[in-house]
């Protein structure tokens, strides 16, 4: 039996290291490492990559829409039949009539960076990438320059640990494992959350927020720093700007309105103030759902800040992609192209695709039929007869299910890769361990067939993948180099300073000079809340067993549960198991009612990017409402009314 290392390449905050055993052709079982921050575990998604590799699911063959249904074809037919339709496109329609939909289904560089080379080259309309954490960058942003932070491998160390909107337990299960680290070294574990999710319940400290007031808990913290003087005025003096218009904001803040917003009391608020100013090792992680709203964004930008004024550089963590000297821009093609390249907004695509925007759509890495807002726009935008649709994939998606052209694609456990993780700082090459599943071909390797199809002569279509990643990388490994990485060497990361700050001033803009030219105000804004006070907010995140909607051939459907509050089960007669009807203006759901003590008044949870009873899909409730900041999406500020179903 032999080892084979791997690096798994799904969108999330730990990019775990694996080890495949394998004997003879056949793999055995996969494991955690112990490098990076893995720590020899794996989340039950992990420990089932193997299985799901070789799932029913899978996609094994090209395939061609005839008639409403599927017909299995040949490499050479389909991609014959996907250049002439692109041809034909560009010269009568432009590059600007074809999309390109590519997110975050695989993360690897050879996976989903290098092959968009290809529609850079060609000149296709690309989205804006605002569907998941934008908003959240570029809100810290206006006071930080950019939003790298705190280093995941240092939370066994700290004092204080505050897990902002942010169910690590389920999301990040390495690093909740080295807070709990912490924990038994005294450290105190905070959770600031509506929901007691299940990090809440590992927490020392639960605080039950209120949805959507983040901003009014924040000033209610800081109203208290600065009154009892527990702010670091030397810090404050050295390295913020305006904090002048800091304080006259939280002087604005009275205790009673504090409370009545964020249904915290005073005595909560104060406890956490203490923490704060007390255990100066101290992080603040900052949770990626909890940016997914009307007031997301300034939500993150105002959590930010608490650090700063007790005195800790960089003292949260919401995600260290902009920490990593690395080209991006360079490995996808869009500094190199010379065409005008449109972008239009990831969140809206579902209206775009409704309105006939676009002639040509080529999905890779993204399930878009599923996950986007009001994901019923882009269904009947897929069906339209005026539009070709081809789908790269690894299994048979929602989206799969939609297109002209299905192309296979194989999982990471296929083929070689690099992933630069998002959340910590390490990284090693993901080796093949299975032989391609079927007739599945890599990216890199379908773009280049189209590319010699389309007869494009930009060398930099067909660089060495390589070589571009040795050049992007130039600056950023710090401690060997590409050569040590192709051997299977663990490499760290090269990370700006924490105490370098990218803003105008050069300092942490506590009032931010940029958000003028940003058309919004300098200091972090509390969003009124909606006056119908029938409405639920509805609030969905992440279950342990998927990765979006990964894995459910594995685990069965993503569950249509609702979750709601022992009070509004009463107030609503509503018990266990009932059929409820969520709607809105712009769709309805039937969802199974769960009642929780977990779930505050006003509230109900669930699970994100299923279908409900009847397999409609969760997102059919979103609106495509985009965020002043960042322009991303507002699903968890959907507000929703409720009934029993009477079927």
């Amino acid at each position: 039996m032999i080892d084979i290392q791997t690096a798994c390449a799904r969108d999330c905050y730990d990019t775990c290291f694996m080890t495949v055993s394998q004997r003879g052709k056949e793999l055995v079982r996969i494991m955690g490492d112990k490098a990076g921050i893995t720590q020899g575990f794996l989340c039950p998604r992990g420990y089932q990559d193997i299985k799901r590799a070789t799932s029913e699911s899978r996609i094994l063959y090209p395939f061609m829409r005839v008639n409403d249904t599927f017909r299995q074809t040949s490499w050479n037919e389909a991609l014959n039949l996907l250049a002439e339709s692109l041809a034909q496109t560009l010269k009568s329609e432009g590059a600007r009539s074809c999309l390109q939909l590519c997110f975050s289904g695989n993360q690897g560089l050879f996976s989903s960076y290098l092959p968009q080379r290809l529609f850079y080259a060609l000149g296709f309309t690309q989205t804006d990438s605002s569907l998941c954490s934008k908003s959240g960058h570029e809100a810290v942003g206006l006071h930080y320059g950019l939003s790298y932070g705190a280093h995941p491998d240092e939370l066994s160390e700290k004092e204080l640990t505050v897990y902002w909107g942010f169910n690590a337990a389920v999301s990040a299960p390495h690093f909740h494992r080295l807070s709990q680290k912490s924990q038994k070294r005294g450290g105190v574990l905070v959770s600031v959350d509506p929901r007691k999710s299940e990090t809440s319940q590992t927490a020392d400290v639960w605080i039950q927020i209120q949805p959507g007031s983040d901003v009014a808990l924040v000033y209610g913290i800081l109203k208290y720093l600065m009154e009892t003087d527990l702010i670091d005025r030397d810090f404050i003096k050295t390295y913020t700007h305006g904090i002048d218009m800091l304080k006259g904001e939280t002087q604005k803040w009275r205790e009673e309105q504090v409370e009545a917003l964020t249904g915290v009391k005073w005595e909560e608020i104060t406890h956490l103030g203490d923490l704060y100013a007390q255990k100066k090792s101290q992080v603040t992680l900052i949770g990626i759902g909890m940016q997914k709203s009307v007031y997301g964004a300034e939500s993150v930008r105002a959590v930010s800040l608490l650090p700063a004024v007790v005195g800790v550089h960089r003292g949260f963590f919401y995600s260290n992609a902009q920490g990593f000297p690395i080209d991006y821009q360079f490995l996808t093609g869009e500094s190199l192209t010379e065409k005008p390249i449109e972008s239009v907004s990831q969140v809206t695509v579902g209206s775009l695709l409704e309105q006939g925007a676009f002639t040509l759509v080529y999905v890779h890495n993204m399930n878009p039929a599923q996950t986007l807002p009001n994901v019923s726009a882009v269904r009947r935008g897929f069906e339209r007869d005026d539009v070709f649709v081809v789908v790269h994939d690894t299994h048979w998606t929602e989206t799969a299910r939609y297109a002209d052209v299905v192309l296979p694609a194989p999982t990471f456990l296929e083929k070689e890769d690099v992933v630069i993780p998002w959340g910590h700082r390490y990284v090693r090459k993901s080796n093949q361990v299975l032989d391609p599943m079927g007739k599945s071909k890599s990216e890199l390797w379908v773009m280049a067939q189209l590319a010699q199809r389309l007869d494009l002569d930009d060398a930099w279509v067909y660089e060495d993948c390589w070589k571009v990643v040795e050049k992007a990388l130039k600056h950023a490994l710090e401690d060997g180099r590409i050569s040590d990485l192709r051997e299977g060497a663990c490499l760290a990361l090269k990370v700006r300073p924490r105490d370098t700050y990218q803003t105008p001033t050069g300092k942490i803009e506590l009032a931010s000079t940029q958000a003028e030219k940003c058309h919004v105000p300098s200091l972090p804004v509390q969003h009124p809340f909606p006056p119908h006070q029938e409405d639920y907010t509805m609030l969905t995140s992440s279950m342990k067993n998927y990765t979006h909607t990964q894995f459910q051939d594995i685990y069965g459907p993503i569950p249509p549960l609702v979750f709601i509050g022992i009070r509004d089960a009463l107030k609503n007669d509503i018990h266990d198991s009932d059929a409820l009807v969520l709607y809105n203006e712009v769709g309805s759901i039937t969802m199974k009612a769960v009642i929780s003590v977990s779930i505050p008044p006003g509230v109900v949870w669930i699970p994100r990017q299923g279908n409900d009873l009847y397999g409609v899909p969760v997102n059919s409730l979103a609106p495509e409402t985009v965020q002043e900041i960042g322009g991303g999406p507002t699903f968890n500020s959907t507000t929703v009314k409720i009934r029993k179903s009477s079927e």
